[in-house]
């Protein structure tokens, strides 16, 4: 996201969600002011390609979806919505129409690929907004800098275990049911 709302007017709500339903790119609201997605590296667009081939993969028999980040997510604590890279869950997944459009309100998994501009908000506010919906029992972080990958796993309502995993390491995703490889995330990524 990009740090400069696109107008220094603030919108209503009613209004972000007519100018987003009609508006090619993406955009995000907060607090009255509007932000558009930027662009991403071809690092950042690589790995969330390697991993939504690699999860289609791995659950191919099973009735699992992948969302990749055109689609919004519902975030209570941080409405309307929120264009994660990825989101994913094996259940029957549930929408609510928001401005228009479909937005899903029960994902298992969200996966933030980090940018420089984006890793502080991605880890803070977003993860504690995200949070807020119900269903999520992890929250992947994936380094475009370097293989890092972290992973939030929920506990409870009020806490969520934090672990790291370098090259080399596999790590479980208990929302899915599979392991994916570090290694395979970053996968002919410079």
């Amino acid at each position: 996201m990009s740090a400069t709302p696109i107008t220094s007017q603030q919108m209503t709500l009613e209004e972000y969600l007519k100018f987003d339903a009609n508006a090619e790119g993406r955009f995000e609201y907060f607090d009255g002011l509007v932000f558009e997605l930027s662009g991403v590296s071809a690092n950042h667009a690589g790995i969330e390609s390697n991993l939504i081939t690699m999860l289609k993969n791995k659950l191919a028999r099973r009735k699992c979806k992948i969302y990749p980040a055109n689609l919004g997510l519902k975030v209570p604590a941080l409405p309307p919505y929120r264009y994660p890279d990825l989101s994913a869950l094996c259940e029957k997944p549930i929408f609510e129409e928001i401005g228009g459009l479909e937005r899903l309100t029960n994902p298992t998994l969200i996966v933030e690929v980090l940018s420089s501009s984006t890793e502080a908000f991605d880890r803070g506010e977003k993860f504690k907004a995200y949070k807020s919906i119900e269903s999520l029992r992890e929250y992947l972080l994936v380094s475009q800098e370097r293989k890092f990958v972290t992973l939030y796993t929920k506990y409870n309502e009020k806490f969520w275990f934090q672990s790291e995993y370098e090259a080399g390491e596999n790590l479980k995703l208990e929302s899915l049911d599979c392991e994916l490889s570090v290694d395979e995330i970053y996968q002919d990524i410079v």
